[in-house]
Formats: structure tokens, C-alpha cells, sequence
């Protein structure tokens, strides 16, 4: 094939594909799972894990033996002296004489050991840094439940806000048939100059209001694109664009299946108490002696000049092997205030607890109550959206038949949007419930893999 028959294949492939480069595809399922890869929320908590596993090892690092050698060499221009009776070398009594002590260069090589043979501090804090690594990994729980109701929540907002831009931009092909008509009737002698601008000032609401729909719609899909942990210059298009039939909306969730226990929320309030009772435990154990266990090996080495590892240096090595023995006696109370105030934390998380739980109870029965208030405004504004229709029709018809007024038109096409409107703002009420339900029942996981269309 040509290379200009090529180059202009691959043109065309490019240009009819164009609108759809850089673009991202979303259905609920797949926006959750992206957010759940890559929400900086959630990666943030993932690293938190993980650097709570390195504090584990360096915490049980100091129950381990420490090993450490240690070199140094030393220079001493001027020698140390010894002043000591003259008498002693066989002077005279009352004389003194002095003696230079060392050599000027000096090197040392030492292998220190020391083990932690008992300190309840260090053991504690290994038990303490373990629970602290379990409440992270609860805590990217809690937050992935979070992102999941934040994603799910805005996802709906955006397809809301694109059923109204929907709503609108059929409105406003109404209004400019109308507006044709009217001008042909004006033409004509059969319609009024205030008529023509009636329909033009509402012409110009309607394109208002698009405007400012457009403006929201964009703003919910950057937030979508911010919790998903996506470019906000990237695009997305939202699969999941039509509302659904009466028989796929969810019946609200049992009452019955809640338990606060099995909760993320509560669960990390009580790894949080365990934390606090080490915590405490960490405290008390200030008061308990500690034991160790050293051992040392010296090798030194002396000589007049640098050379020190000649033969005429000076060579000698040193070891030794002891035990530690720390009593503590007085420390101005201090350990009995921390050990006090770990005392009002823990109550304080008590207290905390039993909010939480009877937050969590109401949370569940207001969206149960709100999931079937819901699903009745949904009945109710579907009838109105319809009845609108029928009005809009019927008054249209009559227009065009001159038995209706131009305002009793334009009232029924008011009306009709706002029926539209209400309708899907139901819908998201709804779902916004259901979330809410969910949230507070802990199943909100179950919104990745379940059927996910209004």
C-alpha cells in the first residue's frame, strides 16, 4: 500500500476516534475500584500501614541484642604526668619527682554486646507498636468505606445533573418552536410584540439556566475526578446515564441485620482503647526495675610515634562481662500524671464509644426512614412528571387551536420542567439514602459488585 494511502488511513482511524482519546469510561463498579487504587486518601492510609510495620521491628529491635564495635585513635602532644614522692625510686625524702603516663599515639578497637535481660517498658512497647499497626490497618478500612460513599454519592450527583442539562435542552427546543411560531404570527398580524418577547425572555431564562447546569455538572465531575484519585484535565464519561424502571430500585434494608459491633467505626474505637490500656501498661512499667546484660572486648595499642602496630608498640587487650541493675526510686510523680492521664483517655473513649454507637443506630434509622419516604416521593413525583406531560400536550394543543393562552402555555412548560426535575431529584434522594443505609449497616462494600444503575 501507497504510504500516502497509509499515512491517510491512519488519519481518518485517528480523527474518528478522536473524541475519545484521553477519555475514561466509568460505570459505578469500575469508578469505585479506580478510586479505591488510587484515592490519595487511601494510598496515604496504605503507607501508613506500612510504615507502622517498620516501627514494629524497630520497636522489638530493642528487645534484640545490640551489637556495636567501635575505633578511635588518639594523638597527645603533651603527655599526662604523675607527680610522686622522689623517695619511691630512691630519692630523697621530701623531693618529688614527675612521670610522663602513655605514649603520644594511642588506638583502640571495641566489640560492646549488650541484651535486654528484663525491661518491661521495651516489651510493652513491642505489644504497643502490634496493636498500633492493626489500628492502621482499620483505619484504611474506615477510609475506603469513605471514599466508596463519597464516589458512589457524587457518581449519582453527576448523572442527576446531566438528566437536568437533559431537561433543559428539550426545553429549550420547545421554546424555540415556540419562538418560530410566535414570530410567523407576528408577521401575520395574529400575535403581539410583548407575545415575541415574552417567549424571548424565556428563551433567555432557559439559557441561563443551562449555563449554570453545565457550570454544577462540571464542578460535580472535577470533585468525581478528585476522589477517584483522577487528573482533573482528564475526561470521564459516565456509562450509567439512564434511570431505571420501577422494579430496579432496592427495598429498603432490615433493621435487624445491624450490628454496631462488627462496625468499622466502632471496631477502631476499641483498637484505640487497647492502644490507650498499653499505653497505660507502658507507664506502670516505669516503676519496675530493669536488668541487661553487657559484655565488652577492648584491643588497645600504644606507641611514641604513628606507627602503631610496630614492634616496639605497645599491645595489650581488655574484656569484661556484667550485669545492669536500674531501680527506679523518684521522679517528682511524673509517672503517676502520665499513668492519670491515660486514666481520662481511656474514660474519654469510653464515653466516645457510646456516642458513636448511638450515632450509628440513629444514622440507620433515619436512612431507613428516609429509603421509604423516598421511595413514595418517587411514586408521587413519576404520577406529577407524567400528569405534567399531559398537561403541557393538552395545553399546546390548545394553543395551536387558540383555546389556550400564551401564558397558560408558558406556565404548563414551566411546570413540566419542574416535574422533571423533582423526579430525578428523588431519584438521588433516594439513592443518597440507600448509600447512607449501607454506610451505616457496614455493607457498603456490596456497591462494587451489585447492579448499580437507577
Amino acid at each position: 500500500m501507497p504510504m500516502k494511502k497509509i499515512v491517510s488511513a491512519f488519519s481518518v482511524l485517528l480523527l474518528a476516534g478522536n473524541f475519545t482519546i484521553g477519555q475514561t469510561s466509568l460505570t459505578l463498579d469500575s469508578a469505585l475500584k479506580y478510586a479505591l487504587e488510587n484515592n490519595e486518601t487511601l494510598q496515604q492510609a496504605r503507607l501508613d500501614i506500612e510504615n507502622s510495620r517498620y516501627k514494629v521491628n524497630e520497636t522489638r529491635a530493642l528487645a534484640l541484642p545490640q551489637v556495636n564495635i567501635n575505633s578511635s585513635v588518639t594523638a597527645y602532644p603533651i603527655l599526662q604526668k604523675l607527680v610522686l614522692p622522689a623517695q619511691i625510686l630512691g630519692g630523697a625524702s621530701g623531693e618529688f619527682i614527675s612521670i610522663e603516663m602513655g605514649q603520644t599515639w594511642n588506638a583502640m578497637s571495641q566489640v560492646q554486646f549488650s541484651q535486654q535481660l528484663f525491661n518491661k517498658q521495651v516489651f510493652e512497647g513491642v505489644k504497643a507498636s502490634k496493636s498500633s499497626s492493626e489500628y492502621y490497618k482499620l483505619l484504611e478500612q474506615y477510609s475506603r468505606e469513605n471514599v466508596i460513599q463519597q464516589v458512589a454519592v457524587i457518581y449519582y450527583q453527576v448523572i442527576i445533573s446531566r438528566n437536568k442539562i437533559k431537561v433543559n435542552k428539550a426545553n429549550m427546543q420547545r421554546i424555540l418552536q415556540l419562538e418560530a411560531l410566535m414570530q410567523n404570527q407576528y408577521k401575520e398580524g395574529l400575535a403581539k410584540k410583548v407575545d415575541v418577547d415574552r417567549v424571548k425572555v424565556s428563551k433567555s431564562n432557559i439559557e441561563s439556566s443551562g449555563l449554570q447546569l453545565e457550570y454544577m455538572a462540571v464542578q460535580q465531575e472535577n470533585l468525581l475526578k478528585y476522589y477517584l484519585g483522577m487528573p482533573v484535565s482528564d475526561s470521564i464519561i459516565i456509562l450509567d446515564d439512564t434511570l431505571a424502571k420501577k422494579s430496579e430500585i432496592s427495598a429498603p434494608l432490615s433493621l435487624d441485620s445491624l450490628d454496631t459491633n462488627q462496625l468499622t467505626s466502632i471496631q477502631l474505637l476499641r483498637k484505640k482503647e487497647d492502644l490507650l490500656k498499653i499505653q497505660q501498661k507502658a507507664y506502670k512499667a516505669e516503676y519496675f526495675p530493669s536488668l541487661a546484660l553487657n559484655a565488652v572486648y577492648q584491643y588497645n595499642t600504644q606507641n611514641s610515634d604513628f606507627n602503631l602496630y610496630s614492634k616496639n608498640a605497645l599491645n595489650y587487650d581488655v574484656s569484661y562481662i556484667g550485669l545492669t541493675l536500674r531501680i527506679p526510686v523518684f521522679d517528682g510523680n511524673a509517672r503517676r500524671a502520665r499513668i492519670k492521664q491515660a486514666d481520662i483517655s481511656l474514660m474519654k473513649i469510653h464515653e466516645e464509644q457510646k456516642g458513636k454507637t448511638n450515632a450509628l443506630i440513629m444514622s440507620n434509622k433515619n436512612a431507613q426512614i428516609q429509603l421509604r419516604n423516598s421511595l413514595k416521593v418517587i411514586e408521587t413525583q413519576q404520577h406529577n412528571k407524567v400528569l405534567a406531560e399531559e398537561v403541557f400536550n393538552t395545553t399546546q394543543a390548545n394553543y395551536k387551536n387558540g383555546l389556550a393562552t400564551l401564558t397558560e402555555l408558558l406556565n404548563a412548560e414551566t411546570e413540566l420542567v419542574s416535574a422533571q426535575n423533582s423526579y430525578n431529584e428523588a431519584l438521588l434522594n433516594f439513592k443518597v439514602a440507600e448509600i447512607e443505609a449501607l454506610k451505616s449497616q457496614g455493607k457498603i462494600e456490596t456497591l462494587i459488585t451489585r447492579k448499580n444503575n437507577f
